[in-house]
């Protein structure tokens, strides 16, 4: 398994009103879980006191003419639609016991009985833009819906049915669609602006965020203008918004990917869909840069790098939860290899990189080479584009607050280190019962999970047992330091974060050659 596989599938392997009438529907109808929205009459389930909902169509689905399309929002129906399922997962590579179909454009929802004009948090999950899925048993929304809030998990286009741009194989009708993820995942906000209402969630009191590539596409949307005034806050883990190609490199990944494909570009539109993934797999292995199918500055949905339309003010009055963990790279970074390659890089060249590398052990003297390979790949990766991104953030108008997750298993494969994904268990309060600091973790979640709440729920974020969780500012750097007892330090990693100055954000130039 390459490491580019193993992002994913090491990512995937971590998370293991009583008496009232609500839009013309009975309260015991609402309890027997019979919904109707304004697309037509839904019936879910009720577990545990929460109306959980799941596969509910947002948009048609993208197959036939509508593949490499922009999502067509779906159509109305008239008898009740059955929601007690998931759909199929995006296509992809993988788990072949988890149904995958192009037919993927469906959300799920946990509410409560008699909910009205509650918070909403939607969930964008993570997989390199290539694999994971809504419906990962950590993303149960219970926990938070019977805490008072709405919760939306959503799916979007993987590969290169949502991040390759086919304008340059199959011509200007497809140009852009490098960004469809993008449209899906603006499409999913557009639904829950016009549908919430109806499972109880306040359109204005909207919540986007996710983690990894769920952070990323969260961080690209505070930049895309039509995505704006759909979310009045965000939550980043381990993010960042450098995950863009300028328009000459889609390009370039685009004649790459035909190359592998080997056949007339026109198949491309009615071939079967687990040909295109085949192909996509042996793309990815024969690129030279990390994690080629991105997105893509295609001058109209995405018109300039989104840190400059944050940084201009487009965000101004929201707010931002943002942060990374401290060795997120211990999950594919190790003894092997032991030089880092292109292929590891998502963000800067290679020789840049080697430059910057060449100065982390003065920085940290005590480390080990491979502990500087992971706080080191772990800043290029996540941290400085998080770091880059809260500032373009503050400069714009808005209002943040930092976070890095150092708390560490004591045992089992990444023992001592707070590894890329670790976050996702303690936000979600479902806890990681095989470590023996069980005890430990368990009061970790409480706390992160209160502090996500609050944050949720427009509040400071903060929990019982935690220290006051300042307002980050560019100047001090302020940050919650979560662990076994939590603190707050300014300028955490000063010395590293200087390491990068002028760095982050240069082109990288794409060869196909």
């Amino acid at each position: 398994m390459n490491r580019r596989q193993f992002v994913a599938a090491g990512a995937a392997a971590a998370l293991t009103g009583r008496g009232r009438r609500i839009f013309g529907q009975s309260a015991a109808a609402v309890n027997a879980g019979l919904i109707q929205t304004p697309l037509g009459a839904l019936r879910g389930q009720v577990i545990d006191g929460v109306r959980v909902f799941r596969g509910v169509p947002f948009a048609e689905p993208p197959v036939g003419v509508l593949r490499f399309k922009p999502p067509v929002k779906v159509k109305p129906w008239v008898e009740e639609r059955e929601a007690s399922q998931f759909s199929a997962e995006a296509m992809q590579d993988g788990d072949g016991e988890v149904p995958k179909s192009e037919d993927c454009l469906y959300l799920n929802v946990w509410t409560v009985p008699g909910a009205e004009a509650l918070p909403v948090f939607v969930w964008i999950h993570g997989g390199g833009f290539t694999g994971g899925s809504s419906f990962a048993p950590v993303f149960d929304g219970t926990e938070f819906a019977k805490a008072g809030v709405v919760v939306v998990t959503v799916a979007y286009r993987l590969g290169v049915f949502g991040f390759l741009d086919m304008g340059p194989l199959l011509g200007a009708e497809y140009a852009g669609s490098g960004n469809n993820a993008v449209r899906d995942l603006i499409c999913a906000l557009e639904w829950v602006r016009e549908n919430i209402e109806a499972f109880g969630g306040d359109p204005k009191r909207v919540t986007v965020g996710g983690e990894s590539a769920g952070a990323k596409l969260t961080d690209v949307l505070m930049g895309v203008p039509k995505a704006q005034g759909l979310f009045a806050q965000m939550i980043s883990e381990s993010g960042g918004a450098e995950r863009v190609w300028p328009k000459g490199n889609a390009e370039a990944v685009a004649r790459g990917f035909g190359e592998a494909w080997g056949r007339d570009a026109e198949k491309l539109k009615v071939a079967p869909p687990d040909a295109l993934i085949n192909a996509q797999v042996r793309f990815v292995a024969s690129w030279p840069q990390h994690f080629p199918l991105r997105m893509e500055v295609d001058g109209s949905l995405i018109p300039r790098l989104p840190v400059e339309t944050i940084a201009g003010g487009a965000l101004s009055g929201t707010r931002l939860l943002i942060g990374t963990n401290r060795d997120e790279s211990a999950l594919f970074v190790g003894p092997h290899p032991q030089k880092i390659t292109a292929a590891d890089l998502g963000n800067v060249p290679l020789a840049k990189f080697d430059e910057v590398f060449a100065r982390y052990g003065a920085v940290y003297p005590g480390m080990s080479e491979e502990q500087l390979r992971i706080r080191a790949v772990t800043a290029e990766e996540y941290w400085v584009p998080s770091v880059r991104l809260v500032d373009a953030y503050l400069k714009g108008g808005g209002t943040a607050w930092m976070y890095r997750l150092d708390f560490a298993p004591a045992s089992g494969r990444w023992k001592g280190e707070a590894y890329h994904s670790e976050d996702i268990g303690l936000v979600w309060d479902k806890v990681n019962e095989e470590i023996t600091n069980v005890a430990a973790e368990r009061a970790l979640a409480k706390q992160m999970h209160a502090a996500w709440l609050a944050f949720i729920k427009g509040e400071t974020p903060g929990a019982e047992g935690l220290p006051l969780w300042p307002q980050y500012s560019s100047e001090t750097r302020e940050t919650m330091v979560f662990d076994k007892v939590s603190r707050v330090e300014a300028r955490p990693q000063e010395a590293e974060l200087r390491l990068w100055d002028g760095v982050m954000g240069e082109v990288i130039v794409v060869n196909n050659s």
